[in-house]
């Protein structure tokens, strides 16, 4: 009887680390499983086009009114004007047919220059005007209304999050540039 009662008081104690490493193992496993189903999708090849500060990442963008997903690349700037060019460059891939081509005219419709908050998921956290066009209350509203559409943008993967100030060039016709990548301005 003596062994039994040993043996029975000796039990609980091994039952104990089961119980407590059970819950972890558990934990882990179905931990696994969720970094398991949510793998990104493979990434198009990279172009001679890529600028030096993208390499490919893992957010999605909206591509034109048909809501198409594309691929927009991961951000290795490491300041917010490096980030802008990112930034500018897929406003324009995004929104290629409203892009004016060539030099704008000497006299433009508005500019306005906006802050844009990005957070490390490369979504719109915030605008911010620092120069509204107050003229042209509808450019105001369209141009808001584009940057939030853009999202996502790059990730910013090395600064984890992002403000960066853009001035946009709008022409009467609708058509805009950003100062990042303007062509300038025709003389008058």
């Amino acid at each position: 009887m003596n062994g039994h009662a040993s043996r029975s008081s000796d039990l609980p104690s091994r039952r104990v680390p089961d119980l407590i490493h059970r819950p972890l193992w558990l934990l882990a496993t179905a931990w696994a499983a969720l970094l398991a189903a949510c793998g990104s999708p493979p990434t198009p090849p990279v172009s001679d086009k890529t600028p030096a500060t993208e390499a490919p990442g893992p957010s999605t963008a909206p591509a034109g009114p048909a809501g198409a997903a594309m691929i927009s690349p991961a951000s290795v700037a490491t300041t917010p004007k490096a980030y802008r060019l990112d930034a500018a460059q897929h406003l324009y891939k995004l929104n290629a047919q409203r892009i004016y081509e060539g030099k704008l005219p000497p006299m433009l419709y508005a500019v306005g220059v906006l802050q844009v908050s990005i957070d490390a998921r490369g979504q719109v956290t915030q605008l911010h005007w620092m120069r509204a066009p107050r003229h042209a209350p509808e450019v105001i509203a369209e141009i808001e209304r584009t940057a939030r559409a853009a999202a996502p943008y790059p990730v910013p993967a090395r600064l984890g999050k992002v403000v960066y100030t853009d001035t946009w060039l709008w022409d009467q016709s609708g058509r805009f540039q950003l100062d990042t990548l303007t062509e300038g301005q025709s003389g008058g």
